[in-house]
């Protein structure tokens, strides 16, 4: 029997009726078509204030994988999660904005989380995207090396300032902090500014941890050049594990510009990658630290036999597992009842800012294959499971 099959276990927080709403939500987005259109509407509608759609949306897609629209009403999913062992991680999921006084907004609201979660074993980490604190464009002319205007010196500045002070805060209160990965085109920059950050505030353990997607070629090398440079300049690593969630509009882009497609070019060779991953991590635990993000049974059994081999304790501080809030419980619920280090990604932020992460999300759910299948599967599993008593 799979080691992850155990819906008792997976789902002892659920209702039947939560259990019920939920399989009707996968299996919507179950449906590609239907996905498609339905997200487009979704934006539109609640962009233009529809009250009623708002409504539908909370207690839907919002409730299914959101902790609420502020970190304080959050907090009853945070507490409920970690009576079971999981931690939660406050994603504030506000995107698609590109203003100086949005950058600085959703800085001060990191700000705040760290803040928040100080003292609390609840929230193990803070997390932020790169394109939160800056425009996509910036980070592109950054890695490329492109010359600057002064308008945009003082820009990128204000960017690396932000990154500063949200480091700097986490390291004065002991929160280690992650960075997400996004596109190819961007990351460059921000894996530069990650190292600066690591070379830091990584003196005496990881705080800052970089987010590495795996489904990328050239992933393993960068990985190998950094720990080569954590050595020569002694800090430590903190990574976050994960295969990807932008292949299509990674392979499109690299078709209309001509270069080399930077994804992997079978699900196979990402899968066979990540796991490379995995061994890298495993064999360099004396300066790398990872949070393992991924909803993969395969990968996460794998993980916990390299730390059974190495003879660790299933604590091990130096990982991490991690899923999204609202999927995966089946792999969560069973890594937090043996006494590994597991957390929940958990969005929140105002619904109607929160609808472009939610519908991102379906999209991405639809496209990776199995994903939405197995969801509905261990759901009807356990409902009919409490059928028959």
């Amino acid at each position: 029997m799979p080691i992850f099959n155990d819906t008792k276990v997976a789902f002892a927080d659920k209702s039947d009726a939560q259990l019920r709403k939920a399989y009707w939500m996968f299996k919507m987005i179950e449906q590609p078509a239907l996905t498609s259109l339905g997200t487009s509407v979704l934006n539109f509608t609640v962009h233009n204030n529809f009250p009623f759609v708002t409504g539908i949306v909370k207690s839907t897609l919002f409730e299914q994988f959101c902790g609420g629209e502020t970190r304080e009403e959050s907090m009853k999913v945070v507490k409920q999660l970690f009576k079971r062992g999981v931690g939660s991680i406050f994603d504030y999921s506000i995107e698609g904005k590109e203003d100086e006084e949005t950058f600085d907004a959703v800085c001060k609201e990191i700000k705040d989380i760290i803040r928040f979660s100080v003292g609390n074993p609840a929230i193990p980490f803070i997390v932020f995207k790169p394109t939160a604190f800056g425009r996509i464009d910036l980070y592109e002319a950054v890695g490329t090396g492109a010359e600057f205007t002064s308008s945009q010196k003082e820009e990128w500045d204000r960017v690396v300032k932000r990154f500063d002070e949200v480091c700097s805060l986490c390291h004065e209160n002991d929160k280690k902090v992650m960075v997400d990965a996004e596109e190819t085109w961007m990351q460059d920059a921000a894996d530069h500014l990650c190292e600066e950050m690591m070379e830091k505030y990584n003196q005496e353990k990881p705080i800052v941890w970089n987010t590495i997607q795996m489904y990328r070629t050239g992933r393993l090398e960068y990985m190998e050049e950094n720990l080569q440079r954590a050595r020569e300049k002694n800090y430590f690593i903190g990574y976050k594990i994960v295969r990807g969630a932008y292949m299509e509009k990674e392979r499109a882009r690299a078709a209309e510009k001509g270069y080399a497609d930077p994804i992997q070019p079978t699900k196979e060779a990402s899968d066979k990658n990540y796991n490379a991953g995995i061994d890298f991590v495993m064999n360099h635990l004396d300066k790398v630290s990872a949070f393992f993000g991924t909803h993969n049974e395969i990968s996460s059994e794998l993980v916990m036999d390299k730390m059974k081999a190495k003879s660790l304790e299933n604590g091990n501080p130096h990982v991490y597992f991690g899923q999204l809030y609202g999927m995966s419980d089946n792999i969560t619920f069973y890594l937090s009842d043996k006494g590994y280090n597991v957390a929940k990604y958990l969005p929140y932020g105002p619904v109607k800012d929160v609808v472009p992460y939610l519908t991102r999300r379906a999209r991405e759910n639809t496209s990776v294959a199995g994903q939405t299948g197995r969801e509905l599967g261990l759901i009807k599993k356990e409902l009919e499971r409490r059928k028959r008593g």
